[in-house]
């Protein structure tokens, strides 16, 4: 087993856990139904990962015909200008420059088709990598909404509630665990958008899972914030109450 790249059956049994526990404090909560989304998702990545990686034998045999192709065509027009230039045909001095331009352009065109050709295996993969990382940036933001309600102060500063204000059925303790749940899961779609990187390393897919990881990062860093407001309420009244003194 290497300890040096992402092993995706063990991202898939930590999401896996990772719904089990949410399954078992809020068996009801959206959140659940979003997990099993990205367990989803994850099952299917790596196999879709490895098959956008997969040399497409087809496309390169085409390939191939075409630079053969191509070389047979500078091949010919660099024997007609070989024949132009021949004492039998004729070597005026305009015949020779306008042969030595169509032969340039003929080559130009022929470059340009062959650097089409052997760019358009990747350029393929990169299109369908980057339509299905998509699906992560999606997730992140819909994991982001469900944490968006759950405000620490409202459960620990409570004040008079209005007709439109949220629910407040949560203990402290699983406000935090349900905090704790969306950070976990915006890291493992960060994870698991990073097994696209790990498989394909273009640029520019590197690019977009960075992006998504920088994404999942700044999401989970407003989860922990309010994590770290119920923890310091709790540090502030132990504090209190040690302070206080004893009859």
């Amino acid at each position: 087993m290497s300890y040096r790249a992402l092993n995706a059956d063990e991202i898939v049994n930590t999401i896996s856990r990772l719904e089990q526990r949410i399954a078992a404090r809020f068996p009801d909560a959206g959140l659940r139904k979003v997990c099993l989304d990205l367990l989803g998702i994850a099952r299917d990545t790596q196999g879709k990962a490895e098959l956008i990686a997969r040399p497409n034998r087809a496309l390169r045999a085409l390939i191939i015909v075409a630079i053969a192709g191509g070389l047979a065509a500078l091949g010919y027009v660099a024997l007609t200008l070989v024949e132009a230039v021949h004492p039998q045909v004729g070597n005026e001095v305009f015949g020779i420059f306008q042969g030595i331009d169509a032969a340039m352009n003929v080559a130009v065109l022929v470059g340009a088709a062959l650097w089409f050709a052997v760019s358009l295996e990747d350029r393929l993969r990169r299109r369908r990598s980057l339509r299905d990382l998509d699906v992560f940036r999606s997730i992140a933001h819909v994991i982001d909404m469900h944490q968006l309600t759950k405000d620490p102060g409202m459960l620990l500063y409570r004040g008079p509630e209005t007709v439109a204000s949220a629910e407040r059925l949560m203990s402290k303790y699983d406000l935090t665990r349900y905090l704790d749940y969306c950070g976990e899961m915006q890291a493992l779609t960060g994870k698991v958008a990073a097994l696209y990187a790990q498989y394909l390393p273009d640029p520019i897919i590197v690019d977009a899972v960075n992006d998504i990881e920088e994404l999942t990062t700044n999401f989970s860093r407003k989860v922990w914030q309010k994590i770290s407001i119920l923890e310091s309420y709790d540090a502030a009244a132990n504090a209190r109450g040690a302070a206080e003194p004893t009859n």
